[in-house]
């Protein structure tokens, strides 16, 4: 093991009476020796501990994704349902289009908690505006504040149930 000493050497600047407001300046530099012994074993870094670790997502679960999807609809059509006036005739058409494009994401994206995206959401109002169909704000807004109250706590356990099996 090899011992090396770094010596750093630091010296005093004359500063300008400007700046201090009064005329006495440092006639001889200060200089100040120091030194640090390092061991060249604190230097060597193992390779493991310089690249970040990534955190890897699970796959999403088509079981999981068909029982939540089946929940997110009865919910929504429940929540709707109180908003005849806004709906009127079209309320199924319109759960029907939200539960699609949950549906679709909980197949091919969602993979447990932090990956409940906001695009599904935006999806669904930009898809009911598309088909003209009434309340796509309110409706894209009520799915949303469902999936963040219930989807990650949901899938917590349904996996923990997965575990015990």
């Amino acid at each position: 093991m090899a011992l090396n000493i770094l010596t750093f050497t630091a010296a005093a600047v004359p500063f300008p009476s400007k700046i201090f407001n009064h005329s006495i300046q440092p006639k001889i530099p200060l200089q100040l020796h120091f030194s640090i012994p390092i061991s060249t074993r604190h230097l060597s870094v193992p390779q493991s501990s310089t690249q970040p670790q990534k955190y890897v997502y699970p796959d999403p679960i088509p079981e999981f994704a068909v029982a939540e999807t089946q929940k997110f609809k009865t919910e929504l059509l429940k929540k709707l349902s109180k908003e005849k006036e806004t709906f009127g005739d079209e309320l199924d058409d319109v759960v029907s289009v939200c539960a699609e494009i949950f549906n679709e994401f909980l197949h091919k994206e969602y993979g447990g908690p932090g990956t409940l995206l906001v695009e599904p959401f935006t999806d669904m109002m930009v898809a009911l505006k598309e088909r003209k169909l009434p309340g796509a704000a309110l409706s894209a807004r009520a799915s949303l504040l469902w999936a963040q109250n219930y989807v990650d706590q949901d899938w917590e356990t349904w996996t923990s149930k997965q575990l015990r099996q």
